[in-house]
């Protein structure tokens, strides 16, 4: 088994593949701030690798065999890059320990005393978002690892004591089985990375072989309105807190309303018959979910219950979630990093019910493998938008087989009787909705690629526009 200790300095000059990714750069950070020299490479420039830089870390664009430190002892890399990575062999050929990222982060957990890992195929980045908004200014202090940038922390990273660390668990590949959590959380388990997982059943006995790791003195919380909940539950020793809407459970959502801005309120019912008032400012009610992990999380390390409410009353989300990045004509533009039918489903609902107008929706496809698996319940997911733009799936790991393509979504859309339309550009999107929107519509960016600048783009173009308006 792969141990690494901060203190010992047994690997001194450690070189990421990929660095650039949100993950490998916290972890690259973390190794940074104890004094290890840190290099890394990656297939572009970012303003993270330029943090990284600025940190001390050696950055190399594009992967060469060159880039490994002649005295390197140790190479990290990520899942997106593939076994025939010059890099990753050279330093097989030399014998320099390699290890991936989730066996990287498991060993590094065991520097903290108290750990706290979001698994789950939905929400994980909200709800560790969540749980770090309610604990960081906390006795704990804890360091902070997400998958996406908070304003809380100043970004997707923060340093702290060795008393907590609090991270994301991704279930991709088998990874939760590589990490050792005192506290495990998991929020859902749905079909989903099916270019690994063969089905549901594979996806949930994983979630069971890792919940029986957990140590008896640890905690397992859990959804239990999730159909695999009973069998999960049913293999651990750890102590286990359960949370849910419509099933019996120890913290227990009833009686939710939404505000007329779309905030969810609910009463949170808890197992010693106590009653809460429970008002959240993120939309949506997923968040419920997310929110009732998260309280549930906190109380275990003492955060009185009125505390818990106050601070996830005041929590406003984290980038790509969401997230409100302007206005074009009077209608909002927003981006949301959902990517999976019950993502999207609940992104639309959420909206559906903040909005009078048309929702506008363009779709980024996110992985060939995962648009072919799950076609018939992405074109059901759509049903709360007015307007479906579909672009080009964003390959991320995957190559192009030539087995799927972005029209096939739209057609399997309208085959539903919804309506979609297939744009190949960023710059076709664009202008197709800046003809299109009107005042109190919402264009709602969604997937976990690039599509994000097209928003971007758009809120330019409608400041550039009121700039030349008020010099006029």
């Amino acid at each position: 088994m792969f141990e690494f200790f901060l203190d010992d300095h047994k690997y001194s000059t450690v070189h990421f593949i990929g660095i650039g990714g949100i993950s490998m750069s916290a972890l690259a950070e973390i190794l940074l701030s104890e004094g290890y020299n840190v290099s890394g490479s990656d297939t572009k420039d970012s303003l993270i690798i330029e943090r990284l830089r600025k940190l001390g870390a050696k950055i190399y664009i594009g992967h060469d065999e060159k880039n490994l430190p002649e005295n390197a002892d140790l190479v990290i890399y990520t899942d997106a890059i593939s076994k025939d990575n010059v890099e990753y062999l050279k330093a097989i050929s030399l014998n320099i320990p390699v290890v991936d990222r989730a066996t990287f982060l498991g060993a590094l957990m065991k520097n903290y005393k108290n750990s706290i890992a979001v698994s789950g195929t939905h929400g994980k980045t909200t709800t560790t978002s969540m749980i770090s908004t309610i604990l960081n200014h906390s006795k704990y202090n804890p360091t902070i690892l997400l998958g996406g940038e908070l304003d809380e922390i100043g970004g997707n990273i923060k340093l702290g004591s060795r008393d907590l660390i609090i991270t994301e668990a991704c279930e991709y590949k088998g990874n939760i089985l590589k990490y050792f959590p005192t506290i495990a959380i998991i929020l859902n388990m749905d079909n989903d990375h099916l270019d690994y997982f063969k089905n549901i059943e594979h996806i949930q006995n994983t979630f069971v072989e890792y919940a029986k790791k957990l140590p008896e003195n640890g905690y397992l919380i859990i959804n239990n309105d999730d159909a695999g909940a009973e069998k999960v539950i049913k293999n651990t020793r750890a102590n286990v807190y359960t949370y849910g809407i419509q099933s019996d459970a120890d913290f227990k959502a009833e009686n939710i309303a939404l505000t007329e801005e779309g905030y969810p309120t609910y009463i949170l019912k808890t197992k010693d018959g106590k009653a809460y008032k429970v008002k959240l400012n993120v939309l949506g009610v997923h968040n419920v979910y997310n929110s009732l992990a998260s309280i549930i999380a906190a109380q275990i390390f003492g955060i009185p219950i009125e505390e818990i409410l106050e601070k996830i009353s005041h929590y406003t989300g984290v980038h790509r979630r969401l997230e409100l990045k302007g206005y074009y004509k009077g209608a909002k533009v927003i981006d949301d990093y959902a990517h999976h039918p019950t993502e999207i489903k609940a992104t639309l609902n959420a909206l559906r019910n903040a909005t009078k107008g048309n929702i506008y929706c363009v779709f980024q496809p996110h992985t060939y493998s995962r648009t072919k698996l799950l076609l018939n319940s992405f074109a059901e997911s759509f049903a709360s938008a007015d307007k479906i733009i579909i672009t080009d799936i964003y390959a991320a790991r995957e190559k192009d087989t030539g087995l799927i393509h972005s029209r096939d979504l739209v057609n399997a859309i309208f085959d539903k009787g919804f309506d979609a339309i297939y744009l190949s550009t960023f710059k076709e999107v664009e202008e197709y909705l800046m003809s299109h929107v009107k005042k109190d519509d919402i264009i709602l960016t969604m997937g976990a690629g690039n599509v994000y600048q097209i928003g971007d783009s758009i809120v330019r173009h409608s400041k550039a526009s009121n700039d030349e308006k008020a010099a006029v």
